[in-house]
């Protein structure tokens, strides 16, 4: 493979490059043909190989599956479903109902002067309630939720330059991890509500 002949690209027609098509379960028979030599014929082995007039549902299927990550990651289930066909598991994402989420992103925050869009969950780490927020920034969420990836994928790009800024943010008391797909995960503590508090003393 690192020695194959021709320059790497995937030539294909415009109108087959559109990520924001419907994907469909494609049938391929797991059979991959490696060319033979002057003392061997071809071979075949077992394997699923992608040839020219798949690469365009191929390059969806990337594109797409992507897309499902990052709407499944801020806390969705319906817009993570538009993006998975049936065998991906689009039915149980159809009808995924996580507690205190839903199906619809709840929760947004400024960060590093950026506005992100997600879900956050509460919970105890060594008796310390911490806050786990987890989202995607808005404009691109807006892009992701509305079928919109290739809007996404060019506006990711060109937003990579301000991600520097978020990191160095100074209005998010925690950790911030921030990825170049737009994608958020920030932690802080929690001060203990003040009912737990005086229960705590009591015992």
């Amino acid at each position: 493979m690192l020695h194959a002949p021709g320059d790497g690209s995937l030539p294909m027609p415009p109108d087959a490059l559109n990520a924001d098509r419907e994907l469909q379960d494609l049938n391929i028979y797991p059979d991959v043909r490696v060319p033979g030599t002057d003392c061997e014929g071809e071979q075949r082995v077992s394997g699923f190989q992608m040839m020219p007039d798949q690469y365009p549902w191929f390059r969806r299927a990337l594109a797409q599956a992507g897309a499902a990550g990052l709407m499944g990651f801020t806390g969705g289930g319906e817009p993570t479903a538009q993006y998975l066909t049936e065998r991906q598991g689009k039915r149980h994402f159809k009808g995924f109902t996580h507690a205190g989420t839903g199906i619809v992103q709840d929760i947004d925050h400024e960060i590093g002067g950026m506005s992100f869009v997600g879900t956050d969950h509460v919970f105890r780490l060594n008796g310390t309630r911490v806050e786990a927020f987890s989202g995607l920034e808005a404009s691109l969420f807006d892009h992701l939720r509305d079928g919109r990836v290739e809007e996404y994928r060019r506006d990711a790009h060109a937003l990579r330059s301000r991600w520097r800024a978020v990191r160095r943010q100074d209005d998010w008391d925690g950790p911030v991890s921030l990825r170049e797909d737009g994608s958020i995960m920030a932690m802080r503590l929690l001060p203990e509500p003040p009912r737990t508090r005086r229960r705590l003393r009591a015992l």
